[in-house]
């Protein structure tokens, strides 16, 4: 009853103080942190006894890790490996490195020393997790690189862990290392063939007694379970769930588990922002102030700076570099279980742990105002700084040659869109190039033959050296809204005869994209609501010509809304600027069509369909306007103007 007491308590205070936060635009993560504080024992003290919030805290940092390695995969882990190996380990051993100098310099004994190197080493996988997943960006340059300098933090964890008792001159020396790390070894190939056999089997059998309850309690049994045998390997149970989340991410039912999993995970995690508050006395906070405020800007200085130097040193642009390390400015959660070993050994005093937390979470709390800093602090830096120190590394960046290209496509951005229309642009012998910010996608795609260059495409310098001003259309397929926008920006004034493409994620997002140059602008919220109608009408066996009637009558209704948008502006005054409720789309006669062997002078087109033809091409042959003595052939592409309820009854004819 009185752990009920006790969450009845904080979550009732917490929905007062996140409305009160919200009102002035701050994350709720701030309220989290501010509820602990003044539920604590120090302050209101509310809660006398915090150990058992924290155990339950716990299970809330378990579930962010389990639910992100189900939405992850382990492809895509292989594919950004070099960023959590060389990222991670450049960003982990500079950091210590660093820290560790600064402090023997302020007078601290070198073991001390070392170990806030640690401390400060590691960032908050909980908290910027939940800021990218809540903005949506986490397929971005700079959400990838995060993510990938995260997950080697979190494996550090143990090696960490280990040394701490090394430190205070106690422990198993280095036969227990090797001993871990033999373990840690043995977890990884387990997971690793878990995921391909022995997870998909589990879940096939449970899924076929169509029990909810079942699944659930499986998917929950996967994601504890594994963390529990990690954690008798010396592993962090984070790190545990994470690789279970891997090991389902491989299932046919990984969107089933994550729904289902969504909600305990988004409670537990309150609790975990709670309990860190709850770990801070104010009254040390008020007496130290001084010093811990210097603390705050020396850790941020010095994680920000060391941080985006990992990130330069991979040859990623400055931009991606600059917003990697102010994302990564604070300290971590799992630098709160280093310090509790700490003081268990003897390394840390009680007043150093409570000036170390109180720095700790006001790092945390300052984590939403650097990210909403970063932008403007990168863009300014890299108009500052000449291109050739910001583009990213000389190697693949610099030295080559413009792409000899005229009348192309340029594709910015080589994630999944950017990937697939590359493919078929390339089975279609269109001529297209891509730019894309990895050097290491960069450098294996060029193997392949790409035409693809690294670099920033808000930068002129590169969307120049793909023949932007000769290029025909630019499809800006990333998931930065902030980078869009600059990208549509640029490319209209080097290019004001170019066709713009945005792909986007919210609707709310398409105003700000057709002012700044945008032509067509694909919004992921519509055409997803578009797929799930589709779909659906599948399943109850409704015709197919049913089906695209009444898409065609939700895309008329909701794209003359975004065709206003656009018709506003000065680069969408092209013919379809000034056509209300009609589309312009290309067919090909079939074999075995009711068009072919037709002139166009027998009207079969026109009086069953009610479109126009602006233009047929036979071959190489472009005919506009064609003469009424014009006869279809087999093969011959058609260009056709009309309502989309016209172009759907022109489809049948062809």
């Amino acid at each position: 009853m009185e752990v009920l007491l006790d969450l009845v308590i904080l979550f009732g205070l917490a929905i007062v103080t996140v409305v009160f936060f919200r009102w002035f635009s701050f994350p709720s993560v701030i309220g989290f942190l501010v509820t602990g504080i003044l539920a604590g024992p120090s302050a209101l003290g509310l809660i006398r006894d915090t150990h058992q919030v924290e155990q339950l805290a716990e299970v809330g940092v378990i579930l962010l890790l389990f639910t992100i390695g189900i939405e992850f995969s382990l492809k895509e882990l292989a594919r950004i490996k070099q960023l959590v190996i060389w990222g991670g380990g450049l960003q982990v051993g500079f950091t210590i490195l660093a820290v560790t100098g600064i402090a023997v310099i302020f007078r601290m004994p070198v073991r001390e020393a070392i170990f806030a190197g640690f401390l400060v080493a590691l960032s908050s996988t909980a908290i910027l997790l939940k800021l990218f997943v809540d903005a949506g960006e986490m397929d971005t340059p700079h959400g990838k690189t995060i993510l990938g300098i995260l997950i080697f933090q979190d494996l550090c964890i143990v090696p960490l862990m280990l040394l701490t008792p090394a430190l205070a001159g106690s422990g198993s020396g280095m036969t227990g290392i090797l001993v871990v790390c033999a373990k840690a070894a043995t977890v990884v190939v387990a997971a690793h063939f878990g995921a391909r056999f022995l997870v998909p089997w589990v879940l096939r059998k449970v899924v076929t007694t169509r029990s909810r309850d079942l699944f659930i309690l499986t998917i929950i049994f996967i994601g504890f379970g594994t963390a529990w045998l990690t954690s008798l390997a010396g592993l962090s149970l984070a790190l545990g769930a994470f690789i279970a989340g891997l090991a389902i991410s491989e299932s046919e039912y990984s969107q089933q588990a994550l729904g289902d999993i969504m909600p305990f995970r988004e409670a537990f995690m309150s609790l975990f922002f709670i309990s860190v508050g709850m770990l801070l006395d104010p009254e040390i906070l008020i007496r130290q102030l001084p010093i811990v405020l210097g603390l705050v800007v020396l850790i941020m200085l010095v994680k920000a700076l060391f941080a985006g130097g990992a990130v330069l040193a991979l040859g990623l642009p400055l931009r991606v570099a600059v917003m990697s390390g102010l994302a990564l400015a604070q300290i971590g959660e799992f630098s709160f279980l280093l310090a509790q070993a700490g003081v268990k050994h003897g390394i840390l005093s009680g007043t150093t742990y409570q000036l170390f937390l109180a720095a700790s979470v006001a790092t945390m709390a300052l984590t939403p105002l650097c990210l909403k800093i970063s932008v403007p602090v990168a863009d300014r830096l890299d108009k500052i700084i000449p291109h050739r120190w910001s583009r990213g590394r000389g190697k693949m960046a610099g030295s080559e040659r413009p792409l000899s290209l005229s009348d192309h496509v340029i594709i910015v951005g080589f994630g999944i869109n950017g990937r697939n229309l590359s493919r078929v642009l390339q089975h279609m012998k269109v001529r297209h190039a891509v730019i894309d910010t990895n050097p290491f996608t960069v450098s294996s795609e060029r193997r392949k033959g790409t035409k693809i260059v690294f670099g920033d495409a808000t930068r002129p310098e590169v969307l120049e050296h793909t023949r932007v001003e000769q290029a025909r259309i630019l499809v800006i397929a990333i998931s930065d809204a902030a980078a869009s926008r600059r990208v549509a920006s640029l490319a209209r004034l080097l290019n004001p005869a170019i066709h713009i493409i945005v792909r986007t994620r919210y609707l709310a997002e398409m105003e700000p994209l057709y002012k700044l140059g945008a032509n067509e602008v694909i919004p992921e919220e519509f055409e997803t609501a578009v797929e799930i109608l589709t779909r659906v009408l599948r399943r109850f066996m409704i015709p197919h010509d049913e089906i695209e009637k009444h898409v065609a009558e939700m895309r008329k209704d909701s794209y003359e809304m975004f065709r206003s948008l656009s018709r506003r502006h000065s680069h969408a005054v092209g013919i379809a600027g000034f056509l209300s409720g009609a589309e312009i789309t290309t067919f090909r006669l079939k074999p075995g069509s009711k068009l072919a062997g037709t002139s166009l002078r027998d009207g079969v087109l026109r009086t069953q369909s009610g479109a126009s033809i602006l233009m047929v091409k036979r071959g190489e042959e472009i005919v506009p306007n064609p003469d009424p003595v014009w006869h279809f052939q087999e093969g011959d592409i058609v260009l056709l103007l009309g309502t989309p309820e016209q172009l759907v009854a022109a489809a049948k004819l062809f």
